[in-house]
């Protein structure tokens, strides 16, 4: 792939990550799934934020030709999904959605938006971003607080 940022995790001081996969072992998550469908990839892996990008196409129009909302708030809760699951011990945790509260503030007719996603609060049971979500010109299209809840595997799982 093209224009991913590749990030080693000795590069990285001070980084709230747990474990940092190769952004192309990130992406190979999302195969076969809607993350796939709706053309979403990782780019960035920051010391504590994560990037990644959508088409605005076919896939992610609403009828009247703009961006749709769900795809913006699918965007969104990929990307925190990601990066809670990169702050934890996956051989004993795990996580899932709680809530998301997203705000369409702009709309977007072609091109690409890009989402950032940083921490609000990273607990140990309880996860927190924001996920802003710009256009290629820069312009804000969206803005998400993503709640994560953090669980426990039970064993032989």
């Amino acid at each position: 792939m093209t224009g991913l940022t590749k990030v080693k995790i000795e590069e990285l001081e001070m980084t709230i990550w747990r474990h940092l996969p190769d952004i192309e072992e990130v992406n190979q998550i999302g195969a076969n799934s809607m993350v796939e469908l709706l053309g979403i990839i990782v780019t960035e892996i920051g010391e504590d934020y994560l990037k990644g990008t959508m088409p605005v196409d076919n896939r992610t129009l609403q009828p009247h030709g703009i961006l749709h909302g769900g795809a913006s708030v699918a965007l969104a809760e990929t990307l925190g999904s990601i990066a809670s699951t990169l702050c934890l011990d996956t051989d004993k945790q795990y996580c899932v959605g709680l809530g998301i509260n997203s705000s369409h503030v702009r709309p977007i007719s072609s091109g690409k938006v890009t989402g950032t996603v940083k921490p609000v609060h990273v607990g140990r049971t309880i996860h927190v971003w924001n996920i802003d979500i710009s256009a290629d010109h820069g312009k804000l299209i969206s803005v998400s607080r993503l709640t994560m809840a953090i669980l426990n595997k039970s064993p032989g799982s």
